[in-house]
């Protein structure tokens, strides 16, 4: 007898049994709302008795919801809670099959870190293989917070000597001289993000005492003009506030067996009307050269508070109208 096309598959139906009730309360969230979510999200059903969950939808979605309770059973049991944040991450992870050899989990001494969505775990792997990956893309996707986790991590198993981080000192419109103090005290301010990422993966006395040392190093793009960096874990941040002049000088300052990671968002260009942008020019220039990745976030990678991915669309949104606007009033 022929099977009818029309048929929706065959319904899949998997218990999955857990040992510690407490742990329990956690992954269900308030209300079972966490499973509310994943039933959402993964097009599952979920019911939960005792310590128990029946899982039913079609192979692939269990398989999923699957490996998405067990990971935040997981997660509940070494933190004590779930977050809203973690149930997102945990379900855009589901179907994302992992590199080579399966690990896209940077782990620092303070804390370990694993992608919440795809393009992050694809944004680890390529520092992992390539020597020059250029993130691009908003706000709140975690484009330089991975890259520090990455650099201390390769710094951690001795793959790199130094870690050196930087971005263009001044940004909308603001003039240093126009600041209080002497230019250490000017320029902080404008690296106090990357400082932060430190103090977030290594333990303060040990980010001061590489900061010390040299080991470390937060500067303005200015201060990469003339050297040569070999052994090192080299961050510019905010790229696409470089000139082509200050971008060319900065790619060019890799030295043997470095990495060199290039953030930016294009939307933010905050360069004087006119100026064309380093990082534009750049990715025009090299292109998908061998030996480089570009990763391309968008508003799905969103990390943040689910506000800020509202945000990042209404801009988007925004913006997509002037240019149709702007290529009506042209023609």
């Amino acid at each position: 007898m022929n099977e009818d096309s029309s048929r929706p598959p065959a319904e899949t139906i998997f218990h999955r049994e857990f040992a510690d009730n407490a742990v329990l309360q956690a992954l269900f969230g308030p209300h079972h709302g966490n499973l509310e979510h994943i039933e959402r999200e993964l097009g599952v059903a979920l019911n939960a008795r005792g310590n128990t969950v029946a899982i039913s939808g079609s192979a692939q979605s269990v398989a999923d919801a699957r490996q998405v309770l067990d990971g935040l059973y997981d997660l509940a049991r070494r933190q004590g809670h779930i977050e809203t944040a973690d149930v997102d991450a945990a379900t855009r992870m589901a179907r994302h099959a992992p590199g080579p050899d399966g690990d896209v989990v940077i782990r620092t001494r303070k804390r370990h870190i694993a992608p919440r969505t795809p393009v992050q775990a694809s944004y680890i792997q390529a520092m992992r293989d390539q020597a020059l990956v250029f993130g691009l893309g908003p706000a709140g996707t975690g484009k330089t917070y991975l890259a520090v986790a990455k650099a201390v991590s390769m710094m951690m198993k001795g793959e790199v000597d130094r870690i050196i981080l930087s971005r263009p000192a001044v940004e909308a419109g603001e003039r240093l001289g126009f600041l209080p103090g002497d230019l250490k005290e000017k320029v902080d301010p404008y690296l106090r993000p990357l400082y932060d990422a430190l103090y977030d993966m290594l333990p303060g006395d040990q980010v001061m005492k590489k900061l010390t040392s040299g080991e470390i190093e937060v500067a303005p793009i200015a201060f990469m003009r003339g050297r040569t960096l070999a052994n090192s874990f080299i961050i510019l941040d905010e790229a696409q506030n470089t000139t082509p002049v200050q971008m060319k000088m900065f790619l060019t300052r890799m030295g043997e067996h470095s990495r060199m990671v290039v953030t930016g968002d294009l939307s933010q260009v905050d360069l004087p009307a006119g100026q064309r942008s380093g990082l534009d020019e750049a990715i025009t220039v090299i292109g998908e050269m061998e030996g480089v990745s570009i990763i391309r976030f968008t508003d799905r990678d969103v990390v943040r508070h689910g506000l800020v991915t509202r945000i990042v669309r209404a801009y988007d949104r925004v913006e997509r109208e002037r240019r149709a606007a702007e290529a009506g009033e042209g023609r």
